[in-house]
């Protein structure tokens, strides 16, 4: 069987940088140029950075989107199976002939020039994403923040900082300020930005970022807060204290997720997204390999009786 046309072109461009991992904006943004710019023709975007949880939470998020009726892109990394898993139109893996296209235009306009297979590849999202009508643009960053190949978006609706903790240290510092710093960089003057539950030095880099740049901010543990309770999660605000059905991504650990997701969705005032129409997205999100557990296959097969076989991508200690 003959390999679809991208998987060629992706090949191509792995190439075209030695090194994997070398942060900066100055390639994409000489290509976006060279393509017209596709990033300033998105429809409303909500950019999250983090260590933990952003796939998470935008998989809620988009949940509730959907269940609202609305359209919605989402871009993430890495994939799980095909590359065509990190480009979601209309919150369906991009289909092979329109991922080929935005491919090869890209490795036309960059004209064999060092860039990022990262760099690269979130701009032929960029470009797939502005061509098919959407209400929202669901953007996570790669790795960091800062000097992510995402954050060339001047203006994003919402900025969403999930849970921060020590990964990788290799590029983004040896600290937990450290790493903050580099994340806190996707904020934007005059652009709400909701972080979630954060170590306290992670805290304190975000307030001061926030406050640097003029961005408002509602901090996990100052303005808001969200904790597991009797089967569900409760979040709490200055105006109240509401009770939403448990996320259905298994793990304790959802229960932060989930509440960034809440707050991210009642914070799109203009949506006017309803308590059934967000608890609606909470039950019904998916996101494989998470904690999921697999019951068919030749794994689930070989087990004792009464064992439980999980699939989970947790890559650091948090």
């Amino acid at each position: 069987m003959q390999a679809p046309p991208s998987e060629a072109i992706l090949a191509r461009l792995t190439a075209l940088l030695p090194k994997r991992i070398d942060l900066s904006l100055g390639r994409i943004e000489r290509l976006l140029a060279a393509l017209g710019h596709p990033e300033l023709h998105l429809p409303p975007v909500i950019h999250i950075a983090g260590t933990n949880g952003k796939g998470s939470t935008l998989a809620m998020l988009a949940a509730m989107l959907r269940a609202s009726g609305r359209r919605v892109h989402r871009y993430i990394s890495p994939h799980l199976v095909s590359f065509a898993e990190r480009i979601l139109l209309d919150d369906v893996p991009i289909d092979e002939d329109r991922l080929a296209e935005a491919l090869a235009r890209c490795e036309r306009a960059n004209a064999g020039e060092p860039i990022t297979f990262f760099e690269i590849t979130t701009a032929a999202a960029f470009l797939a994403m502005s061509e098919v009508p959407s209400d929202l643009v669901l953007l996570e960053t790669g790795l960091g923040g800062r000097l992510d190949a995402t954050n060339v978006v001047p203006r994003p609706r919402l900025v969403l900082i999930s849970p921060l903790s020590l990964d990788p240290r290799a590029h983004l510092g040896a600290t937990i300020a450290a790493i903050a710093g580099e994340k806190a960089g996707i904020l934007k003057p005059g652009v709400p930005t909701i972080a979630g539950p954060q170590p306290p030095e992670a805290a304190e880099v975000l307030v001061a970022r926030a406050a640097t740049v003029g961005a408002p901010l509602l901090l996990h543990g100052r303005d808001w807060s969200v904790r597991p309770d009797d089967g569900g999660i409760e979040v709490t605000t200055p105006v109240a204290t509401t009770r939403w059905p448990a996320p259905a991504l298994a793990g304790v650990h959802q229960a932060e997720n989930a509440g960034l997701a809440v707050m991210a969705a009642q914070a799109l005032h203009e949506l006017g997204l309803d308590a059934a129409t967000i608890a609606r997205g909470l039950r019904e999100a998916r996101w494989p390999a998470r904690l999921q557990r697999l019951t068919r296959g030749p794994l689930p097969a070989a087990l004792a009786p009464g064992s439980t076989l999980l699939l989970d991508g947790g890559h650091n200690p948090a």
